[in-house]
């Protein structure tokens, strides 16, 4: 790439707080943002060459960063644009990484395609999705994704990837544990109609006044879905401490049929049983707004951890870790997080 537009930013901003929803983490030896994907290969390539520490960024919502910051580059991506083919009773839409997820869902239901409503209001870019395979009410990425386009940090290579090469699974993928790869751009592919896909999720078609397995137009679902966000404080608000958090820091834990705690709502999911991590919180003794000074859980719902302002990471994970073990002593069941956790321990 010749004439490099990319530049560090230090004099902007140089504390991971100021990049992330948890409004948490130290400074950054050096921030630079990629504006195409071009430039975000050659910023993390030319980092990854100078043997220097480098974290690739996208919006921050499920971050935990160490109150010591990073000790290298921040590469903020900021990449943009929407690429549209149609393909029989499909679109394939091409997104860059660095496009905000709920720009992307709210433009798949005004152009009238199919698959994204259901997941509305979730913080973050679209690069940020196949990691930890995003989903809610019913339906995740990998429903929906056709291919991606990423750089393999340990070749320097740049790779379209299908479905199967992505190791999905709940909340996972084969990106979820690993910095070598940088997603670049994500293909969805959607149905050309304006209804959404079959509700699977009980208390949306409740509240769409619909059965499981029936449709609803994709507007409603969008509609509805905020409606529940904002109600459990999900939906990213400045003036609302409930939503300084990385939404749900721990993930709904899986168990082997027949070891569900006697009352806890619970989902058969690939062959295993899923747990309301949010019940077994809260039946382990932390109620909503539980915490210790700055740091508390949600006045909304369990499972968010939040600052309320003035917090430190440390004291954050304090608190997780307090939750953590109680549930584990309560009810045998041990909380990981959801969350990407960088330069601290948990």
């Amino acid at each position: 790439m010749t004439g490099r537009r990319w530049v560090a930013s230090l004099s902007v901003c140089t504390a991971l707080a100021e990049l992330t929803t948890l409004r948490l983490g130290g400074p950054a030896k050096r921030i630079a943002a990629a504006r195409t994907a071009a430039e975000l290969v050659d910023l993390v390539r030319t980092g990854d060459a100078a043997g220097e520490p480098v974290l690739v960024l996208g919006g921050g919502s499920n971050l935990v960063a160490s109150d010591d910051g990073w000790p290298g580059l921040v590469a903020l991506v900021r990449t943009h644009g929407i690429d549209r083919t149609d393909d029989g009773a499909d679109a394939l839409l091409t997104v860059q990484a660095g496009v905000v997820w709920d720009d992307l869902v709210r433009h798949s239901v005004d152009q009238g395609l199919s698959g994204l409503a259901a997941m509305s209001g979730i913080p973050g870019l679209t690069g940020a999705t196949p990691v930890q395979n995003v989903g809610a009410y019913g339906t995740e990425v990998a429903d929906v994704l056709d291919r991606l386009t990423v750089l393999d940090r340990a070749s320097g290579a740049v790779e379209s990837w299908p479905p199967d090469r992505c190791g999905f699974g709940f909340r996972t993928s084969a990106f979820k544990h690993t910095d070598r790869y940088v997603v670049l751009d994500v293909t969805f592919r959607l149905r050309r109609s304006p209804l959404a896909p079959p509700v699977r999720y009980l208390e949306l078609a409740r509240r769409l006044g619909v059965e499981p397995g029936q449709q609803a137009p994709s507007d409603r679902v969008r509609e509805v879905v905020l409606n529940l966000r904002r109600s459990k404080g999900m939906v990213l608000d400045d003036a609302d401490p409930d939503t300084w958090s990385v939404g749900s820091f721990f993930v709904n834990p899986l168990v082997p049929a027949g070891r569900v705690p006697d009352g806890c709502p619970h989902w058969e999911v690939d062959g295993q049983v899923k747990l309301s991590g949010a019940w077994l919180i809260e039946h382990a003794g932390f109620g909503k707004g539980y915490g210790h000074g700055a740091v508390a859980l949600s006045t909304k719902h369990c499972l968010a951890l939040t600052n309320r302002g003035g917090a430190t990471t440390a004291e954050l994970l304090e608190l997780a870790r307090e939750i953590r073990d109680g549930v584990e002593a309560r009810f045998g069941v041990r909380l990981r997080p959801e969350a990407h956790l960088v330069g601290v321990d948990f």
